[in-house]
């Protein structure tokens, strides 16, 4: 039986740590004492499709107290958001008593070399999830949508994933093994960034960003900046479990204008409708912080290191975090398109 040990029971790592334990591992959360307490005095719900998953997983809220529950696990699932992931890594490199192979399932690019840096790339598992889900509450998750899944692959060539392909498929997750870590990574924040820092600088819904002509086309531009980095790089876009990520790139560069619109119209509507994104959540809650830095911001670095232009990567990036930061007034770009599209022509 699998011993895994969920760092941070957040809305991903709760629903993966959920799905182990029903699954017949041994799951162990660890999060903030409040946190801790009430997922052990009222366990965890999942709904997805109808289903009603309801698990009491034992919750600790330090790295000491789950490793005096076992003194070794098999597989440690980072459940935090990108930018608090040198807390763990901290804490793991300071704390960690065995050679637990370590999950980063986290959103972006550059996520795994500082693990691969510090405990080897032998013990590193990155992942990609498309399945979203949202948090209800410290124990309800909610499934948004059944029909996506998780992808694996090794940060070592040639290293075999099965057993964790098999772990996670048998915990019913649809689970792809696929060859190349960064070309996933990459082809995930390909479908990240899709009206996600457009849409939190302007306080507008993913639709009515690409409703507007001139922001529809600043999107485009941003997608054709982000497969030119990838080329050069030698990095495949890669579909991934219900999410086309192939077919969206060729359609970026070969459709025409009049037919990509709906296209990329329909990604948008079926993947995030009128719900705000991720960036928009990050921004609005005040804490100073922002995945924006792993996504368009690590594009425009490589974009840069490499001589490629990436105007609207870094545009994105930058205004967002001087928003984060405070250092540009959030009202001056709500619902305001000519603002952010004044900071391009700078």
């Amino acid at each position: 039986m699998m011993k895994i040990l969920v760092y941070g029971a957040g809305a991903i790592g709760g629903y993966l740590g959920a799905r182990l334990l029903s699954g017949g591992s041994e799951v162990v959360m660890l999060d903030r004492p409040s946190m801790a307490d009430a997922l052990n005095e009222q366990g965890l719900i999942v709904e997805e499709t109808g289903e009603r998953l309801h698990v009491r997983p034992r919750a600790v809220s330090s790295l000491a107290e789950a490793y005096a529950i076992h003194n070794a696990y098999d597989l440690v699932v980072l459940g935090l958001k990108s930018y608090d992931l040198p807390i763990a890594l901290h804490d793991l490199a300071k704390n960690g008593q065995d050679e637990a192979a370590i999950f980063t399932v986290q959103n972006g690019i550059g996520i795994e070399e500082p693990f691969i840096e510090t405990f080897g790339s032998s013990r590193v598992l990155p992942g990609s999830l498309t399945t979203p889900v949202s948090k209800i509450d410290s124990f309800h998750l909610i499934v948004e949508r059944s029909d996506r899944g998780l992808g694996l692959a090794p940060a070592q060539s040639g290293q075999s994933i099965d057993r964790w392909v098999s772990l996670f498929k048998n915990a019913g997750i649809e689970t792809v093994s696929l060859a190349d870590y960064e070309s996933m990574k990459w082809s995930k924040a390909f479908l990240n960034i899709v009206s996600n820092a457009s849409s939190a600088i302007l306080a507008m819904t993913p639709g009515e960003v690409y409703r507007d002509p001139d922001l529809f086309n600043l999107e485009v531009a941003m997608l054709r900046e982000t497969t030119a980095v990838m080329a050069r790089r030698d990095l495949q876009v890669v579909n991934l479990p219900g999410s086309p990520a192939r077919s969206l790139a060729l359609a970026v560069h070969y459709a025409p204008r009049f037919l990509l619109k709906p296209i990329l119209t329909k990604i948008v509507a079926g993947g995030r409708g009128d719900k705000m994104p991720s960036f928009y959540i990050d921004l609005e809650s005040g804490r100073g912080k922002s995945e924006v830095i792993y996504h368009n911001g690590a594009i425009a670095a490589a974009g840069e290191e490499l001589g490629i232009p990436v105007p609207v990567n870094r545009l994105l990036n930058d205004t967002l975090l001087a928003l984060t930061n405070r250092e540009l007034d959030r009202q001056e770009f709500a619902n305001n398109p000519r603002r952010l599209l004044s900071e391009f022509k700078k």
